[in-house]
């Protein structure tokens, strides 16, 4: 499964893992909600279990994927400071509209 992060994203996961005394434990990006055919994602730290798959970022973040959920294979993560900082969590590959949501 294949997982994308840009630089903000990174520097802001490596932060809150360093506050939170993260103890081996590392980010899941899950589906909070489906909307037909698009999905909403949240990422909160989490421990990988056995239905699960670590995938390595090339921002050296392990990020945790459940297996075989299709919306979450090709997720890119991203965090902006502008206008205000926000997190945005989309999925290119998946999504239909062929743009990103805001929450």
């Amino acid at each position: 499964m294949n997982c994308k992060i840009n630089r903000n994203a990174a520097k802001e996961l490596k932060k809150m893992l360093e506050r939170e005394d993260a103890n081996g434990k590392m980010f899941r990006v899950f589906v909070s909600h489906m909307h037909g055919d698009h999905a909403h994602y949240e990422i909160k730290l989490d421990t990988p279990t056995e239905n699960d798959e670590i995938v390595k970022t090339d921002k050296d973040i392990d990020i945790i994927l459940e297996k075989g959920q299709e919306f979450l294979d090709g997720v890119w993560i991203q965090f902006f400071h502008v206008p205000q900082d926000e997190w945005v969590i989309t999925n290119p590959s998946k999504d239909a509209h062929g743009h990103g949501h805001h929450h």
